[in-house]
């Protein structure tokens, strides 16, 4: 026997077909129930989307650890080899809405929320290990500019070259979105990097600064220009197909996990800060440490429930992993979880692909909309005379000594920290074609823009990074502007 359709409430539905109306003829009736449930719940159907990484696409896994780390760190869901922990990631463009093609020059987010014994942790990073600016303060100026004009309503080359202009330090990452990195052929082709320095501390209370990256085990494959191009016209939705049919297959994507480990004492008189996102620690300073293996094996059963409403917020540590003082994630650390609170609201950590697997919520949040975890009669203030949960008293992290008064600073630079340098490293590098088509991708994209003095702003941190990198980009965009003007 079938299933009855029911309305919401569980009333069965005698026609799904027709509304009710006066007669054959005539107008429809407001005691329609099934007519004006279905109406309302269509007009609600929506969220707000995300102003970044809007457009993703996600899967469930496990992680396993492969190599002993527990001297690192005294995080449960790492403590042992062969410890396997689920877990769901979601991929991601940052700039694009949620209707944007996938095959565009972008970063890639890489947000993985690991559902541990002790709550969940969630690593919320992007396929590069840098950024383009280095304090909070300028994210949403920062992102004005990559979005739609006001006026225009179009992302405008004048708007993105003019912020970078005044945004010396973003050099270096401009470097990696515009070379053969900055479009994957797909998320299974790609690597991802936590991005920030974060804190492992172990069970001794030796305390480490952490940095994350994912090396996908299907090799790293991207596009140019103009195959991304012929990819985006003929399937917008290419990364999402390519990921769910891979899994669907039976062809389950996987990512080694490295970290970079540094003795908190060495932060203070490393050459760089340790804590500015927009620069990498060199490998042969701190060598890549094998922690384990990143599976996907699982497709969401509803893309809506369980990819657009997964909600992640880099605040979310479990006792042997905490934050660093990086500015950047400092700011994350109450921006993400805000996001998802006018998004899906206060309760949103009670939807399933949010809530804690192996570990019991115990807390004195109450009501507010969509609460379907209300903890019955319990009471909901702290201290109690009740029994109720109270706390541990054993910190999650080890504390970072501070100095100093409270103010605005710009933070103080070490030896080696220009805003251009690692950009120069980077470009240096490169072999001759891959210079040759970075210089292409930025040219054709500098030369767009209106001003002179704004382009040759831009042109001066390339320089200002590698002679004959500037040079090279200086001559490609005047010839690109010239023919222009002819």
């Amino acid at each position: 026997m079938s299933k009855i359709l029911t309305t919401e409430s569980g009333a069965p539905v005698a026609d799904n077909q027709n509304s009710a109306s006066a007669g054959e003829y005539g107008p429809l009736l407001i005691q329609d129930q099934q007519l004006l449930e279905k109406l309302a719940r269509f007009n609600r159907e929506r969220i707000p989307e995300r102003v970044v990484h809007a457009r993703g696409s996600g899967a469930y896994g496990y992680f396993e650890v492969t190599d002993e780390v527990s001297q690192y760190t005294r995080a449960a869901f790492l403590g042992g080899v062969g410890k396997r922990t689920e877990v769901f990631l979601r991929f991601s463009t940052v700039a694009g809405n949620l209707g944007a093609s996938d095959a565009v020059r972008d970063p890639r987010g890489f947000a993985l929320k690991f559902y541990t014994e002790q709550g969940n942790y969630d690593l919320v990073g992007n396929n590069t290990p840098v950024f383009f600016i280095k304090d909070p303060v300028k994210f949403p100026d920062f992102i004005h500019s990559q979005k739609r004009d006001p006026y225009t309503g179009i992302t405008e080359a004048d708007n993105v070259w003019d912020f970078w202009a005044h945004a010396p330090e973003a050099t270096h990452q401009i470097t990696w979105l515009f070379g053969d990195r900055g479009i994957p052929a797909s998320y299974r082709h790609m690597n991802g990097y936590g991005s920030h320095t974060y804190q492992w501390v172990n069970e001794q209370g030796d305390a480490y600064w952490v940095k994350y990256h994912f090396k996908t085990n299907q090799g790293v494959r991207s596009l140019d220009g103009s195959q991304a191009a012929e990819v985006v016209g003929g399937d917008a939705d290419s990364h999402q197909r390519d990921l769910h049919q891979a899994i669907d297959r039976g062809v389950f994507p996987s990512w080694t996990l490295y970290v970079q480990l540094m003795p908190v004492a060495e932060a203070a008189t490393y050459r760089f800060n340790p804590f500015d996102l927009t620069k990498v620690w060199p490998h042969a300073d701190y060598p890549l440490v094998k922690v384990g293996r990143l599976v996907l094996n699982k497709n969401p059963e509803n893309v809506f429930a369980e990819v657009e409403q997964a909600a992640f917020s880099p605040n979310n540590f479990v006792p042997g992993i905490g934050p660093s003082p990086d500015k950047m994630l400092q700011g994350r650390l109450f921006a993400y979880a805000d996001a998802q609170r006018y998004r899906l609201g206060v309760n949103h950590t009670q939807l399933a692909v949010n809530a804690p697997r192996a570990t019991e919520v115990n807390n004195y949040g109450r009501d507010g909309l969509a609460a379907v975890n209300p903890a019955g009669r319990g009471k909901n203030y702290e201290p109690n005379s009740y029994d109720g949960p109270a706390q541990t008293d054993a910190a999650l992290a080890a504390p970072v000594r501070l100095e100093g008064h409270t103010g605005t600073y710009t933070t103080p630079a070490h030896t080696k920290d220009d805003d251009f340098f690692q950009a120069g490293e980077l470009y240096r590098l490169m072999s001759e074609g891959e210079q040759a088509r970075l210089i292409a991708n930025l040219a054709g994209f500098l030369a767009q823009v209106s001003r002179d003095d704004v382009v040759e702003r831009n042109l001066a941190h390339f320089h200002a990074a590698d002679e004959e990198y500037g040079s090279r980009l200086e001559a490609a965009v005047k010839k690109l502007r010239a023919g222009e003007e002819a």
